[in-house]
């Protein structure tokens, strides 16, 4: 891998966008990675509408890592309340999953956050059967609020689940 390049997405970029994102979260792709939803849910994780709307929204954002032209890695940064960030989307290549380039764009998202839109917390919200993930961001100094979310059921475009006990639990960190 060549020096990474971390900048703000642009219109141009869906196509990578959409096609990386799919990749480390939905189908056999995704098994060459650690954070598969692969086992939860079928179908999409995003769509070039949505990945549109975010980048048309000024209360959020894509930031994208680049090995020289290919896209290798991506999150979603966006404003939510008062001093409070949030991320999500966080999409890394399989094949390059577990080499600190998940960990980098978290750092590059949490200051992004800190300085457009004033963030002191940032919140993330995860499905519970992730326990690799859980830990993970544990270790990023994410901590479980205790606070849980349901799963959008019956909307496609957040995938078709694989079992009906699905929701998300809400984490956070105070930003220093």
């Amino acid at each position: 891998m060549t020096e990474l390049t971390i900048r703000d997405a642009v219109a141009s970029d869906i196509p990578a966008l959409h096609a990386l994102v799919e990749s480390a979260y939905r189908g056999e792709a995704s098994r060459a990675g650690w954070t598969t939803e692969a086992d939860l849910l079928d179908g999409q994780r995003t769509d070039a509408e949505d990945l549109a709307d975010i980048l048309a929204d000024a209360r959020q954002g894509l930031l994208t890592a680049w090995d020289g032209d290919v896209l290798v890695g991506c999150i979603l940064i966006a404003r939510r309340g008062e001093g409070i960030g949030y991320f999500g989307m966080l999409s890394v290549s399989p094949a390059l999953q577990n080499a600190g380039l998940g960990r980098r764009l978290v750092g590059t998202a949490e200051q992004a956050m800190a300085d457009r839109f004033g963030a002191r917390r940032v919140r993330i919200s995860v499905i519970p059967q992730r326990d690799t993930l859980i830990a993970w961001y544990e270790r990023l100094g994410y901590a479980a609020t205790g606070e849980t979310l349901p799963f959008p059921y019956g909307d496609t475009r957040f995938g078709l689940p694989k079992r009906d006990d699905l929701s998300f639990i809400v984490m956070e960190k105070a930003l220093g």
